[in-house]
C-alpha cells in the first residue's frame, strides 16, 4: 500500500542563515533532574541542532517539555526530571538556528489548490464542519499504520457506555487497528461491568434503561477483579466473553490505565503513581504513528504532550504521526491546540456515531 501521508521535505541548510549556524552549546547538568537554566526546551516539531561543520542532526522523537541531552554525536530527549548528573544538556532559547538549533514547522506541508485570498470564511473546524473527508482520511492512514504502523487510541469511558460503539472498539482491536490502548479506572471498570452486567453506570448498554440497584454493578464488578486478583484472572473467573479489555487480553494489545483522585477501587491494573503512568504512556508515545484520542478531555492533553509530531521510521524515512480528538464541542480540541498540539485534528461528534461510523468502513 502506497503511503497516505506527505513526503518530509528536510530544512536547506546551504541557506545563508542556516549556514553560517555556530556550534550547538551544552551545559553540565549538576544534578539529577535539575537543568542548566538556559536549558532548551523542546516542543513536538521536528527539531535539529548543529554539531558543526555542517553537521545538522534530528532529534529521534521530539516532544513537548522536554530537554536535549548530546551524548557523543547523537540526541536523547529527556524530560527534565530523568536528566542526570553529568549529563551534556543541550542550551539555547532561539529556534532559528543563531544558536545552532533549528525547529523545522513546513516538513509535511503541502502546497494547497484552494484560493489563497487573504480573507476566508470557515478556516477551522467547528461544529459546522462536514467531516467526511476527515473521515476518509482516516480510513486510509489506519488501513496503512495496521500493518505498518503504531496505532494507539485514548479512550474515555463513554465508548463503553453503549453496545454498538463497544462492539466497535472490540471488532477494531480484534482486526488489527489498535496496538495500544491509553485510558484510565473508569474505561475499563465500565466496559468489564458491561460484559458481566450489560449495563454501563447502572444503566442497561443498549436499551439505555436503568437497572434497579444498577448503581452498585460497578462497584460489584470492581470489588470481584480484586478478589480475582487482575483482570485477566477476573475475565477467566467470571466467564467474560466480550468487550474492549477482553479483545485486548485476547489479542495481547497492551493496555495502561491511569488512575486519577476520582477513582473507585480502583481495579488492580490501574496505575496510581502518576508518574510511573506518565511513563507507561510514554512507551506508546515514542511508538505512536496515530493516534485516536476519544471522548477524554484529560488523557487526550496529557498525551497530546508527549507524542511527536513526526516519526522517524526504521528506514530513514520521516513521516508525520497523525492525533484525531473526537469530541462532542470545540472546547478539547481548542484545549488540546493551546497546550501546543496544533496539528490535531478535530472530529466534533459522539463518541458512539463515531466509532460505529469507523467500524463500518472499516470491517468492510
Amino acid at each position: 500500500m502506497s503511503y497516505p501521508y506527505p513526503d518530509f521535505t528536510p530544512p536547506d541548510f546551504t541557506l545563508p542563515e542556516l549556514a553560517s549556524a555556530p556550534r550547538v552549546e551544552t551545559e553540565v547538568a549538576t544534578a539529577d533532574g535539575v537543568v542548566p537554566e538556559n536549558f532548551h526546551g523542546t516542543s513536538n516539531h521536528p527539531e535539529y541542532v548543529h554539531l558543526g561543520e555542517g553537521r545538522w542532526i534530528l532529534a529521534p522523537e521530539s516532544r513537548m517539555d522536554s530537554v536535549l541531552v548530546l551524548r557523543g554525536e547523537e540526541l536523547d530527549v529527556v524530560e527534565a526530571r530523568r536528566v542526570k548528573n553529568g549529563d551534556r544538556v543541550v542550551v539555547g532559547r532561539t529556534e532559528n538556528g543563531e544558536e545552532g538549533i533549528f525547529v523545522h514547522i513546513d516538513g509535511f506541508h503541502q502546497a494547497s489548490d484552494e484560493a489563497a485570498d487573504k480573507f476566508t470564511f470557515r478556516t477551522r473546524g467547528t461544529r459546522e464542519t462536514p467531516f467526511s473527508r476527515s473521515y476518509d482520511d482516516l480510513y486510509k492512514v489506519l488501513r496503512h499504520d495496521r500493518d505498518h504502523g503504531h496505532i494507539v487510541w485514548v479512550l474515555g469511558p463513554a465508548v463503553a457506555f453503549d453496545k454498538d460503539s463497544r462492539d466497535a472498539m472490540q471488532g477494531l482491536i480484534e482486526n488489527g487497528y489498535c496496538h495500544g490502548l491509553l485510558a484510565g479506572n473508569a474505561l475499563a471498570t465500565h466496559d468489564l461491568e458491561a460484559a458481566l452486567f450489560r449495563t454501563g453506570l447502572g444503566q442497561d448498554i443498549y436499551t439505555q434503561h436503568l437497572r434497579p440497584l444498577g448503581h452498585y454493578n460497578h462497584l460489584d464488578l470492581i470489588n470481584k477483579v480484586r478478589r480475582a486478583g487482575s483482570i485477566p484472572q477476573a475475565i477467566d473467573d467470571l466467564q467474560l466473553k466480550d468487550g474492549i479489555i477482553y479483545a485486548c487480553e485476547k489479542k495481547k494489545v497492551p493496555y495502561v490505565l491511569a488512575g486519577s483522585i476520582r477513582d473507585d477501587g480502583p481495579l488492580p491494573e490501574v496505575i496510581s503513581n502518576a508518574y510511573e503512568a506518565q511513563d507507561a504512556m510514554r512507551v506508546h508515545a515514542r511508538k505512536a504513528t496515530t493516534v485516536i484520542a476519544l471522548a477524554t478531555q484529560l488523557h487526550s492533553i496529557a498525551f497530546g504532550n508527549m507524542v511527536p509530531s513526526y516519526r522517524i521510521m526504521d528506514d530513514g524515512e520521516v513521516r508525520p504521526v497523525y492525533f484525531y480528538i473526537v469530541d462532542m464541542s470545540e472546547f478539547s480540541a481548542d484545549k488540546l491546540a493551546n497546550r501546543g498540539s496544533a496539528q490535531a485534528v478535530a472530529i466534533l461528534t459522539n463518541a458512539q456515531d463515531f466509532m460505529t461510523n469507523l467500524w463500518k468502513n472499516l470491517k468492510a
